[in-house]
C-alpha cells in the first residue's frame, strides 16, 4: 500500500538498463539483479525511472522484486519495438501518457533503431498526498543517441528538437505549481546545446551541477575538457565529482578484450578506483524544479523542495557473473521538503514563471542547424524519389526483355532483378515521399517555435536595454 502521509523527503533513481533484446549480453540475469539491487537500496528509492527496459518480461522481473517497495509502476508502449521506458513509484500514478518526439531519427537507419523504438517522454502524474501541493510530475526519457561528436553529429537537429519538447513539458508542469522531475539518458554532455535548452526554457536544474558546478563537461580525452587544463581524472574522481555514468573504467562492459576474456572465464576482475579514466562522461541526468506556491498569509511564494544530495549508483557487479549490471551507472538524488507550512494555508493557484532566454546567437545557431538539415532531407527526398523512378524503369525494361529471353534461366534472372529492384524502389519512394515529407513538416513546426522565441528574446533584450538607459 502507498504511504498516506505526504513525504518529507524524496529519493529518485534513474538508470539505463541496457536491455536490448537479442543484442544486450546476459540481459535477463542483469535486469533481474537490477530489480534486486533497487529493492535492497539504502536509502530506498521513492521514484525510479528506467530506460532501455525493452521487454515486458524484464519489466515484470523488476516489478516482482520491487513490488513491496514501489507498488505502482508503468511500462510505456511506443513505436514498433517499444520505447524502453519505465516509471516505478511509491505512490499512485494518477495520470500517464507517452509523448513521442516529432523528430526521432530516420527509418533508413534501421541498424541504429532510434526511429523504430519511437523515442519520446514517459509522463506520470504521481500523487504523494491529499492536496494539489502533493503532486509530482515525472518525465522519463531517452534522447536520440549521438553517432558523431558535436557539431558533426547528423542527428544533432533531432536531439535539439527533443530537448526543446521535453523542456516545454516540464515548464508546463512547473507552471501548474507541481514538483517537476525530469530524468533519463539524455545522450548529451553538460552545457551542450540540448542541456542549455532544457535549463533555459524550463525552470528545472541539473542536480549534479547544483552540487558540483565545476564538474566535467565531457570525457577527459575530449577537446573541451583538455582546454580546461585539468589533470587526468581517476575512475573514482569521475564517479564522485564528475558524475560520470557512462564509459567508466570501472564498468565491465567498457573493458579491454584481455579483461573481458578473464571475466568470461569466471574470474572476478578487480579494477582499482585510482586508474586513469579518460573516456568516462555524464549522459544520465536528474533535473528538478520545486513546486512554487503563493501563500496569502505571507504574501510571497514558497519553494516546496530543495536538493539534499546526488550520487552515481548501481556500480556493483552481478554477484555470480561479476559483470556490471548495465553499461551505464545510475544517477540518484534526494530532495527534502523545506517548508513546514501546512497545506491548508497555501493557495495552490497558477504560478507565472519568469521568461528566460538563451543568447540570440544560440537561436541563430539552432536555425542554421535546422536549415542545413532541411536542405539535406530535401536532397534525400529527391534522391529517393529518383531512385524509385529509376527502379521502376528498370523493372519495365526487365519485363520487356523477358519476351526475347533465349533461355528460362535468363527469364528467371530478369524477373528476380525486376522484383528485387522494384521492392527496393518502393521502399525508397515511401521513405522519400512519406517519411521525409513528415519530417520536413515537423522541422517547420520546430523552426517556427525557435523563430518565435528568438523574436521574444530580442524584444526582451530591447526592453531591458531601454530600461537601463532610462
Amino acid at each position: 500500500m502507498a504511504d498516506t502521509q505526504p513525504p518529507s523527503s524524496l529519493r529518485i533513481l534513474s538508470l539505463n538498463c541496457w536491455g536490448l533484446k537479442y543484442l544486450a549480453k546476459l540481459r535477463n540475469e542483469r535486469l533481474t539483479e537490477i530489480g534486486n539491487q533497487i529493492a535492497a537500496a539504502d536509502p530506498p528509492p521513492d521514484i525510479v525511472g528506467l530506460q532501455e527496459c525493452w521487454t515486458q518480461q524484464d519489466y515484470n522481473a523488476i516489478r516482482e522484486r520491487t513490488q513491496h517497495l514501489l507498488p505502482y509502476g508503468k511500462f510505456y508502449y511506443s513505436g514498433i519495438f517499444g520505447g524502453g521506458l519505465v516509471i516505478l513509484s511509491r505512490w499512485p500514478i494518477e495520470e500517464s501518457s507517452m509523448m513521442r518526439y516529432p523528430l526521432n531519427g530516420r527509418p533508413a537507419a534501421f541498424y541504429r533503431g532510434d526511429w523504430f523504438v519511437g523515442k519520446g517522454v514517459a509522463c506520470a502524474r504521481i500523487r504523494m498526498g491529499p492536496t494539489r501541493r502533493d503532486i509530482a510530475e515525472v518525465f522519463c526519457t531517452h534522447l536520440h543517441a549521438p553517432y558523431e561528436t558535436e557539431p558533426f553529429d547528423s542527428y544533432l537537429c533531432h536531439r535539439t528538437a527533443q530537448a526543446w519538447e521535453i523542456a516545454k513539458l516540464m515548464r508546463g508542469a512547473a507552471e501548474r505549481g507541481h514538483l517537476v522531475i525530469g530524468l533519463g539518458d539524455f545522450n548529451m554532455v553538460p552545457l551542450s546545446l540540448a542541456h542549455r535548452i532544457i535549463e533555459t526554457h524550463s525552470p528545472v536544474r541539473d542536480v549534479w551541477r547544483m552540487l558540483h558546478p565545476n564538474s566535467s563537461v565531457g570525457a577527459a580525452k575530449d577537446k573541451v575538457e583538455k582546454l580546461r587544463g585539468l589533470p587526468m581524472p581517476s575512475a573514482e574522481f569521475n564517479l564522485t565529482t564528475n558524475g560520470a555514468t557512462c564509459d567508466s573504467a570501472l564498468n565491465s562492459w567498457r573493458w579491454n578484450e584481455a579483461h573481458k576474456k578473464r571475466l568470461a572465464k569466471g574470474e572476478n576482475v578487480a579494477i582499482k578506483p585510482s586508474v586513469p579514466d579518460p573516456n568516462a562522461k555524464r549522459l544520465d541526468y536528474i533535473f528538478f524544479s520545486s513546486g512554487s506556491h503563493y501563500s496569502a498569509a505571507a504574501g510571497e511564494s514558497t519553494a516546496e523542495w530543495t536538493l539534499k544530495d546526488a550520487n552515481v549508483g548501481m556500480t556493483m557487479r552481478h554477484p555470480t557473473l561479476y559483470c556490471s549490471l548495465s553499461d551505464h551507472f545510475s544517477v540518484e538524488a534526494t530532495l527534502t521538503r523545506s517548508t513546514s507550512e501546512p497545506s491548508s494555508a497555501v493557495d495552490n493557484g497558477p504560478w507565472a514563471l519568469p521568461e528566460t532566454y538563451l543568447p540570440i546567437e544560440i537561436y541563430d545557431e539552432i536555425l542554421a542547424t535546422v536549415s542545413a538539415y532541411v536542405a539535406r532531407e530535401r536532397n534525400q527526398r529527391r534522391l529517393r524519389m529518383g531512385h524509385f523512378g529509376f527502379q521502376f524503369i528498370v523493372t519495365i525494361g526487365c519485363l520487356i526483355a523477358i519476351w526475347w529471353s533465349p533461355h528460362n534461366y535468363v527469364s528467371f534472372i530478369l524477373m528476380f532483378i525486376s522484383s528485387l529492384g522494384l521492392s527496393i524502389g518502393v521502399l525508397e519512394g515511401l521513405m522519400g515521399g512519406l517519411f521525409v515529407g513528415s519530417e520536413l513538416r515537423a522541422l517547420r513546426e520546430f523552426e517556427w517555435e525557435i523563430r518565435n522565441t528568438k523574436a521574444r528574446a530580442i524584444a526582451n533584450r530591447d526592453k531591458a536595454s531601454a530600461y537601463d538607459t532610462s
